[in-house]
């Protein structure tokens, strides 16, 4: 597909699909909706199937389904729809089944707006669903990243056997920016736990209940061995100018990028600010946070929400130096010139800035 100038959502599919994704069931929703759009355009074409299903309840079996006879599969939604895949969210991962969802998060809580928020990361990062599980999750900020993380999910997913999420907000999804694809897609993996419907498979069986307390004591023991080999191994992120950065930023989907343009800023009035950008939320980049200890005084997060990732940063932190937030909600994007006025001490909004909590 070479170099093209698509909007952030499209370019989840078109990576979905280069990724070896061969089935899409979903349900549209503002500012997801190009997602099922795209899906049933291209999908097809690829030799796979779309499905819109009658819900998002529907559309998250029907990926169970898909996923449990050894097909990449996928889904995409926004937060009234998120909420209602978070028991089948559940049954994926207690199955171990992988399958790659994509939130675009929208203005909340309940129907809100279709405003660029990131309201559902308690949603997503903490698990929404029932019992003892965690999902990957992979936060793009560019469109270009909307394509490369989600293929990077779909790896994962496998490698982990367990739902990876694409989390980004509306303003991301819905950006037109160029996009390079690569040359050649993912060879199709095959998995020898699948249920294909032929003799070979026949004796698999695939299901999330244990009817012992002992032998689901033991599943959840497993599942937890395989999250602490997942924390070990799949953490990234990104920085900006931490080398001599007395305060540093944090912010992940396009607070990190309008991060980035408030650290110049802020280099210009003689302020030695740097930047952690959070790539994966969940296992969340601690090493990143130990790294910046070497020379920060202080942290700021900044989130479109009311300070839902706040909690990690102050974990990773661990109380070794003061941590401060800044916030937007119902829609509104930070400026880079607020974050400098926050920097500074000349931005007085107790409604937006609660510095250490």
């Amino acid at each position: 597909m070479g170099h093209q100038l698509i909007k952030g959502n499209e370019a989840i599919v078109k990576g979905a699909i280069l990724a070896g994704c061969r089935s899409y069931y979903g349900y549209p929703i503002t500012p997801a909706s190009e997602i099922a759009e795209a899906a049933a355009k291209f999908m097809p074409l690829s030799g796979g199937t779309y499905v819109q299903a009658e819900s998002e309840t529907a559309a998250i079996n029907m990926c169970f389904g898909a996923s449990a006879a050894g097909e990449r599969t996928m889904t995409a939604s926004s937060g009234p729809g998120l909420s209602l895949m978070q028991e089948g969210i559940s049954y994926l991962a207690g199955a171990e089944l992988p399958c790659v969802i994509a939130d675009i998060m929208r203005g909340g809580p309940g129907l809100g707006n279709i405003g660029p928020e990131q309201g559902d990361y308690n949603q997503m990062v903490k698990g929404g669903g029932h019992g003892n599980y965690h999902t990957i999750v992979y936060a793009p900020a560019f469109a270009q990243e909307m394509c490369d993380l989600t293929m990077k999910a779909f790896d994962a997913a496998d490698r982990f056997r367990n739902p990876a999420i694409v989390l980004a907000d509306g303003f991301t999804g819905q950006m037109m920016e160029p996009v390079s694809f690569p040359s050649k897609a993912s060879p199709l993996p095959r998995h020898d736990w699948a249920t294909r419907g032929d003799a070979e498979t026949r004796k698999n069986l695939i299901s999330s209940i244990f009817l012992s307390h002992e032998d689901l004591e033991n599943h959840n023991r497993k599942l937890m061995r395989k999250y602490a080999q997942a924390v070990q191994e799949l953490p990234e992120w990104r920085s900006y100018r931490l080398e001599d950065a007395e305060v540093v930023l944090v912010g992940y989907g396009i607070c990190g990028r309008v991060l980035r343009s408030a650290v110049d800023l802020a280099r210009r009035e003689g302020l030695r600010a740097g930047l952690i950008r959070p790539i994966t939320l969940w296992p969340f980049p601690q090493k990143a946070f130990d790294e910046a200890l070497a020379t920060a005084k202080r942290f700021l997060v900044v989130e479109m929400s009311d300070g839902q990732m706040l909690f990690d940063v102050k974990l990773a932190v661990r109380e070794r130096r003061p941590v401060g937030f800044y916030g937007r909600q119902g829609g509104m994007v930070p400026t880079p010139k607020e974050v400098l006025e926050v920097l500074k001490g000349t931005r007085e909004e107790d409604h937006v800035y609660h510095a250490g909590l």
